[in-house]
Formats: C-alpha cells, sequence, structure tokens
C-alpha cells in the first residue's frame, strides 16, 4: 500500500517516521562518537600524565593481558585511548575502533568490576551502580558497551569520514543489509569475543565481599 492510500493519520506517521529514520543517519551516531571520544580522550590524558597502577590488578586481568608486561599494557590503553578518542570524533575507521574500545571496556571491566569466582555471581545485581557501592560497580561500562555496539554494527553515520570516504571510492552505501547466517555468526563473534573476557575463574569461595573501585578507565 502506498503511503497515499493510508488514512490520513498513518500518512502523518508515516511522513514523521521516515523523516526521523532520516536524521537517525546522522544525529544519533554522531552524538555516540562524541560522548565516547569524549570520555576515552580524558581517560586517556589522565593515563598519559599519571602513574602505571597497572601492575597492582595485572593478575586480574584476563588472559592474554594479563602476561603482557604492566608497562606495554598501559602504553597500549593509553594510546588506544587517546588516538581512538580523535578517529571516533573524525568517524575514522569507526568500527575498528569502537571494537578495539569495546574489548579495552571489557578487559576494564573483567579486572575491577566482575566476580572472580562463579559462586560470587549472584552479586551482578548489586554491582548495577556507578557509585561505589561494593560488588563490582560495573554500570558505567555497561553503559559504554551500550554505545559502543551501534558504532561497531552501523558504523559512524553520514556526518563522518567513513561516510565520505566510502563516496569517493564508490561503495554502495545503500545497499541493503544481509542477515544470514555469516550475519549472525558475524555477530556472535562481536559480541561473544569481549564477553568471554568476563567469565570468571571456577572456585566456590564467597566469603571476601567483592569490593573494588568504581571503574576508571584511566
Amino acid at each position: 500500500m502506498s503511503p497515499m492510500a493510508l488514512p490520513g493519520a498513518l500518512r502523518a506517521w508515516s511522513w514523521l517516521t521516515v523523516r526521523l529514520r532520516g536524521a537517525g543517519e546522522t544525529i544519533p551516531r554522531a552524538v555516540m562518537r562524541l560522548v565516547m571520544g569524549w570520555e576515552f580522550w580524558e581517560s586517556g590524558l589522565e593515563k598519559l600524565h599519571g602513574e602505571n597502577w597497572f601492575a597492582s590488578i595485572q593478575s586480574d586481568f584476563p588472559f592474554p593481558f594479563n602476561v603482557v608486561p604492566a608497562d606495554l599494557s598501559w602504553f597500549i590503553a593509553t594510546w588506544f585511548e587517546i588516538v581512538g578518542a580523535v578517529l571516533l570524533w573524525l568517524g575514522l575507521g569507526t568500527r575498528f575502533v569502537a571494537f578495539s574500545l569495546l574489548v579495552l571496556t571489557f578487559v576494564a571491566t573483567a579486572a575491577v568490576h566482575w566476580p572472580d569466582m562463579l559462586g560470587m555471581w549472584s552479586d551482578l545485581l548489586k554491582g548495577y551502580a556507578i557509585s561505589d557501592m561494593g560488588y563490582g560497580n560495573f554500570k558505567l561500562p555497561l553503559l559504554f558497551v551500550v554505545m559502543l555496539l551501534p558504532l561497531v554494527f552501523n558504523g559512524p553515520g553520514r556526518l563522518s569520514l567513513d561516510h565520505w570516504l566510502a563516496g569517493r571510492i564508490g561503495l554502495d552505501r545503500e545497499a541493503r543489509p544481509v542477515a544470514d547466517l555469516a550475519a549472525w555468526a558475524l555477530a556472535a563473534a562481536v559480541i561473544g569475543i569481549p564477553f568471554v573476557m568476563l567469565l570468571p575463574r571456577l572456585g566456590a569461595d564467597v566469603s571476601p565481599v567483592f569490593h573494588r573501585p568504581i571503574l576508571s578507565l584511566s
């Protein structure tokens, strides 16, 4: 049915939604890039001008980051955040940058926001907090993940260098999305690879209260 054949109220709704979707190609993802860029920029600068405290939590990092020298981990995290922030603002290499920062966020979450043992998973609901209330405080990194995932899957939007370059080299930006088996496998990898880092060590010791500082990627 064509839009003109719809009743008046439905035509008005269709007119509204198609324009919101049109603007949605630019505004929401640009806002996510600006906010995430600022968060990681601040975090990276704090590392750049601060002292390396990774050595004190290196054993809490998921593999293979727990075997990387603390100085190297600090260097990588610092510059991934600073350079990644700039690239997010520009919308350049957005999917790769967003996925890299997604992995960085999961590493930080596993190190300071997540139960160490399977027996402590009951603490997860208590950890859904931003203030330092113990039990993990993983609400802030979760919000980061919620903002980074759309950039991985949908790209930076029209207000970006990626979009401009795609037009310059003739990539078909208007191709219809494909939701085949390969697409779902790729989606599972994008989400699953970072989540593997959150798998706690096997154990039944639930006596310690899970107190760790609120997430600071800095």
